[in-house]
């Protein structure tokens, strides 16, 4: 396995994919709904051949093209990372969570199959599925028997008998990533690939440890204003055009423009507070005022508050009905909210700059996702527009953290460790463990640790983790 070759499923704009080929592996096929996503994806991986269109129609295509690229070699690693819009806690309208039938309805719930099917063809060495946290235990009607059964569950069950699965969840800000970004993992390993028993037996589980994080060292998480401050990037303000953007950045470097009142209302939050504009005591014409919480009009002048407030069609006003870490600065001292979909949204979650009068820009969100400074983008940005630019970067799986995963995968592969191991008894592998449990045990099916079938198991259904050797893995001085 001299050439670690890869396969890309769900690609978006290959960001997390550039972490995987830093750390050894080359992508040969690459796969994703949207062209115009694939075409910054392989702009980025210029080696690889794309496949655009739905997989559930085009996953043998997949596997042809592979074929015709390697022949039967195995890939060293499949790469999956499914929608997420789905099963995220962000999006209203998902009906309830153990409602299989509500999960259902939406079809990109049920695309693990796609891996499954993938992974059962071509036989990689290696699977890596990242989701949201719900994907293990949101349920959806199994493919099959139409049962109730999470994604996670139903794809270890699929892929049982020739891999055995590893389960994680994780903030990645642990791992180095400016930003608070909680995220499952499965990583899948062939049940006959020898660095899994060597793996097993000094307790490991294929990914990495932590790196900034107080329970692994002295370590902790960057936050957001030392990261603002690496970025070295020119300050911005939403009050024009001219002061919105930086002509220099060809466009990434930009903020939406305010009208009058909402730039207002943000300038009434303190800076570096966390605070948002529903603390707002501030009327525009009489300044602070001594209001209740609910209060919408400046009992002085009955002008409506620096708040988040709409004007009804009586000529009334009532607040906004939303959540109240909208209209929000971030915190400076804390890891970046979770870069999402929506940053180009003042009524998304946590989306003001600290300290300046703006929202953050495409750049600064791929930045804090960690994508690299010469990330491609071609000619997506006048193409697409920064609402598919902000999407792309919102849906990646941040570089920083799969640079470090893939040194890990690469030691199995290669039964030389150069990354240091997570220990399959740290508490983000056994909370994935405890969610897969507690969703099978809810739908009545089988105990997924059953599947783990190396003897590693104890009674008590946590891995078993060899003390002497916690620490024997050979890492470089500093991993």
């Amino acid at each position: 396995m001299s050439k670690l070759r890869a396969v890309s499923l769900f690609s978006n704009c290959g960001a997390g994919d550039v972490g995987y080929r830093n750390a050894g592996f080359y992508f040969e096929v690459m796969a994703e709904l949207d062209p115009r996503r694939l075409d910054v994806c392989l702009l980025n991986h210029p080696g690889a051949e794309g496949v655009a269109g739905d997989l559930r129609k085009t996953w043998t295509t997949v596997i042809k093209r592979y074929r015709v690229r390697a022949g039967r070699a195995r890939p060293a690693l499949l790469c999956a990372c499914p929608p997420c819009q789905g099963m995220s806690s962000a999006r209203s309208g998902l009906g309830s969570h153990d409602d299989a039938a509500a999960g259902s309805k939406d079809e990109r719930n049920l695309l693990a199959t796609v891996v499954a099917n993938v992974a059962l063809e071509l036989k990689p060495s290696l699977i890596v599925v990242e989701n949201v946290p719900a994907f293990f235990t949101r349920k959806v009607h199994h493919p099959e028997d139409k049962k109730p059964v999470s994604a996670a569950n139903y794809l270890i069950t699929a892929l049982a008998d020739e891999y055995v699965a590893f389960p994680l969840i994780a903030d990645l800000c642990d791992f180095g990533v400016p930003q608070s970004r909680n995220r499952a993992f499965l990583t899948f390993v062939r049940k006959d690939l020898p660095g899994l028993k060597e793996s097993l037996r000094i307790g490991r589980a294929p990914f990495p440890r932590a790196t900034h994080a107080p329970d692994v060292g002295n370590s902790r998480p960057i936050t957001l204003s030392e990261a603002l401050e690496s970025f070295a990037l020119p300050a911005l303000d939403a009050a024009t055009p001219e002061t919105a953007s930086a002509s220099e950045y060809a466009g990434f470097h930009s903020v939406p423009v305010w009208d009058e009142r909402i730039y207002a209302m943000v300038a009434a939050i303190p800076k570096a507070t966390g605070r948002s504009a529903w603390d707002n005591d501030v009327c525009h014409h009489c300044g602070p005022v001594k209001v209740l919480p609910e209060t919408v009009t400046c009992p002085l002048c009955r002008s409506p508050l620096l708040r988040p407030i709409v004007k009804e069609e009586d000529g009334s006003y009532r607040l906004v009905k939303g959540f109240k870490s909208s209209y929000r600065r971030m915190h400076s001292n804390k890891p970046a909210a979770t870069v999402t979909t929506a940053s180009g949204h003042i009524g998304s979650d946590y989306t003001i700059h600290p300290t300046q009068n703006r929202l953050l820009s495409p750049l600064e969100c791929s930045l804090l996702q960690t994508f690299p400074k010469d990330f491609k983008w071609g000619d997506a940005l006048k193409k697409l527009g920064h609402t598919n630019v902000r999407e792309m970067i919102g849906e990646a799986v941040p570089p920083a953290f799969t640079k470090l995963h893939g040194e890990v995968l690469h030691g199995i592969l290669k039964r030389k460790w150069e990354r240091a191991p997570i220990a399959l008894s740290d508490e983000r592998c056994l909370k994935g463990w405890a969610k897969l449990v507690a969703a099978a045990k809810k739908d009545d099916r089988d105990d997924p640790r059953s599947y783990f079938d190396h003897g590693k198991l104890p009674p008590s259904g946590r891995p078993a983790v060899n003390k002497q050797a916690e620490h024997s893995a050979p890492v470089k001085p500093g991993m």
